[in-house]
């Protein structure tokens, strides 16, 4: 609005005997206000609303202002958001008797205006007098959970009880068409987006959100530790990748002492095992033999000890023979020092913060398998030449908190990142800083500061692979290897040994496989950086490798954009020449007909907007687990996109780079150009709409 209209709709307030009321009758008499952005009626409105702020002495009070709120209330149905706080200030609805507000919000409520009802209830802090039940369930049906999220923003009583009736709607006994049948003729009602998997989505969100005890909600967390142990299962009868004390850990973590649980378990031991096999595992996990079938109890009491013995032995032999098959370290096992006392610590700072000191770092943290709150790192590993540190951070941090000395972890790791003169190694190091803030957050600003790191994750995709007759070789011996393991092949000789990965991180003490892993995990860095740097030509990379990576980058930090585990990297890896100014080579350009992706079922928006530009597309329905998006990208070589929470499982399940997190909050235009930047897909005019709609 130009400043003259302004002025002179100023002159006009002043000359009303009424400025109120004459607007009240403008806006009855007009409809433009109604429609959305910013229009006259709209600038008359809010400038009224300044107006009013520089002359105090304007508002009404008594009969006269009763009689224009009266009016003003048959108005704000039909007004958008915008004009809903400029006409409350305005009019002082806030001083309206409660009870006339609420029948007012009733009977719009009745009107099936229902997102109507809740905004002016928002606006006017009805929510306490509400049922919160009752006002949510047409919001949810219509989805719009972001306004029921803003309905009880305010009020934890009001969370705590939306969060109990949707664990209620949860449970698989529960019929959710009771629920539906009274909102059969609702308008924009979505059925598709009224299910348990949807309504287990919310839950988590506003779990962590407005951090409420999970607790409050046992269909929902049960039903999320049952997908967790299918997956585990998956994992170690179907994948096979991972060992029987990693799974074990696992297994009695997720099932606790929950009766139901249990029962569940005892029913997949049977779908994957013998009853022999189920007994020994009901053994193992410590099952309750009273909720053992009959045969599985018979075999349970039939297992003695050297049964046992013999099983273990055998086990033990079976996984010594595939030792050779992977990476071993190169240092003897005193040399890995496991450290949960600030004096060790110490002691580690003085031979890590040395000049010209080359440092493989990594991080380990426990599997969240889809549950509320970000990963926090339980290990982080510092490689040195001849010795790794393991640092229990969760240990070091009580310590240093009982100590009141909080800032020791974060200085440290501060003074190690921002060192030019310390080469520090890393395979997706940004992704692992965004853990470490989790944990500590007095280190947000750290990859701001980093001086002299070198991410592996970048020359990754560069580094020419084996050839096509020894990748035969190992086909159908185990899953194929990828991310950091696939490059340690590729560099080293042998893959590293990932049955580890999904380890219970956080348990003490630590299993020795679990020690030698994460020694490996960090240690290895340091061969392929050595390796790459003496023989850049072989692997494939420029000659001029040892001159760009060697301790020059991040000297301008602005300059370098670090790859992390939540941004997949390029195709082609880009902070190849991250030393140098100029920026780094983008991947080879690709068309839509060559880039396949599938998308999780919270970016169906996303997944058909690419389509219409000739990308090759898989969505999930709402009804899939966000793992069967892993399967399809393994099955038919797909990048998968995805978003939030099941970013964390699912980029561990396939190779880096080949698992995008996309922001929810934008809308699918964004979003599929934020997509075709990162992966280079050029689209021409022959491929909009070359594909089936």
């Amino acid at each position: 609005v130009s400043r003259q209209l302004k002025e002179e709709m100023r002159r006009g307030f002043a000359r009303l005997e009424d400025p109120l009321a004459g607007l009240l009758a403008m806006l009855e008499s007009s409809t433009d206000w109604k429609g959305k952005g910013h229009s006259l009626g709209y600038c008359i409105t809010t400038e009224l609303q300044l107006w009013i702020k520089a002359h105090p002495a304007v508002p009404q009070s008594g009969t006269k202002l009763k009689k224009l709120q009266t009016r003003v209330l048959g108005l704000l149905s039909q007004c958008p958001a915008n004009l809903l706080d400029p006409l409350i200030s305005i009019y002082q609805l806030h001083t309206l008797d409660r009870n006339c507000l609420l029948e007012h919000v009733s009977h719009l409520y009745l009107q099936g205006n229902y997102k109507e009802a809740a905004m002016l209830s928002i606006k006017l802090k009805l929510q306490p007098d509400q049922d919160v039940e009752k006002m949510c369930t047409p919001l949810l049906l219509q989805d719009k959970a972001n306004l029921v999220e803003d309905y009880v923003a305010e009020y934890p009583e009001l969370q705590r009880k939306l969060l109990q009736t949707l664990d209620v709607w949860c449970d698989p006994n529960f019929n959710i068409r009771d629920i539906t049948r009274p909102y059969q003729g609702l308008s924009r009602y979505k059925p598709e987006k009224f299910n348990r998997r949807v309504l287990s989505k919310l839950v988590f969100r506003l779990l962590e959100r407005f951090s409420v005890d999970p607790a409050l909600c046992p269909n929902v967390i049960n039903q999320q530790h049952l997908r967790t142990l299918k997956y585990l299962f998956y994992k170690r009868f179907v994948e096979k990748t991972m060992t029987e004390e990693n799974w074990a850990d696992h297994i009695q973590s997720t099932v606790g002492d929950s009766r139901w649980l249990q029962a569940q378990l005892v029913q997949l031991l049977l779908r994957h095992c013998d009853a022999r096999g189920a007994a020994r595992w009901a053994l193992h996990c410590h099952l309750p033999p009273e909720i053992l079938p009959r045969a599985v109890a018979e075999e349970l009491h039939n297992l003695h000890l050297q049964d046992r013995v013999e099983e273990v032995t055998k086990a033990d032999n079976y996984e010594s023979s595939k030792k050779k098959d992977y990476y071993q370290l190169p240092i003897p096992r005193e040399n890995i020092h496991f450290l949960q006392t600030w004096e060790e610590t110490l002691q580690c700072w003085e031979k890590v913060l040395q000049p010209g000191q080359v440092v493989g770092v990594d991080m380990e943290w426990k599997p969240s398998f889809g549950m509320v709150g970000r990963p926090r790192v339980a290990l982080l590993q510092l490689a040195l030449k001849d010795e790794v540190f393991l640092l229990d951070l969760p240990r070091l941090l009580e310590q240093a908190d009982s100590q009141g000395e909080k800032e020791k972890l974060p200085r440290f790791i501060q003074m190690l990142y921002s060192d030019a003169a310390i080469t520090k190694l890393g395979y997706g190091m940004s992704g692992d800083l965004s853990s470490l803030v989790a944990t500590c957050s007095a280190l947000k600003d750290t990859e701001k500061q980093m001086q002299s790191v070198v991410d592996l994750l970048a020359v990754d995709k560069q580094v020419d692979g084996p050839s096509p007759e020894h990748s035969q070789e190992e086909k159908g011996l185990r899953q194929p290897e990828k991310g950091l393991s696939l490059l340690v092949q590729h560099v080293l000789g042998k893959p590293l040994d990932k049955r580890e990965q999904l380890s219970n991180w956080e348990k003490r003490p630590l299993r020795e496989e679990q020690i030698l892993y994460a020694a490996s995990d960090a240690y290895c860095l340091l061969e392929i950086y050595e390796r790459l740097c003496k023989d850049p030509e072989s692997f494939g990379l420029s000659s001029d490798l040892t001159e760009s990576l060697v301790g020059k980058q991040s000297k301008k930090p602005k300059a370098k954009k670090q790859l992390n585990k939540q941004e997949a990297p390029s195709p082609s890896g880009q902070e190849c020449r991250g030393g140098r100014t100029e920026p780094s080579c983008p991947p080879g350009p690709i068309s839509p007909q060559e880039f396949s992706v599938v998308c999780d079922n919270m970016l169906q928006g996303l997944g058909r907007y690419l389509r219409c530009l000739g990308v090759d597309v898989r969505l999930l329905d709402n009804e899939d687990d966000h793992r069967r998006a892993a399967e399809i990208a393994r099955q038919e070589g797909r990048v998968i996109l995805t978003s939030g929470f099941p970013y964390q499982t699912l980029r561990s399940q396939v190779g880096e780079g080949r698992c995008f997190s996309v922001n929810c909050s934008e809308k699918a235009k964004e979003q599929a150009l934020q997509v075709l930047k990162h992966f280079n897909v050029q689209v021409s005019l022959g491929d909009i709409f070359s594909r089936c709609q």
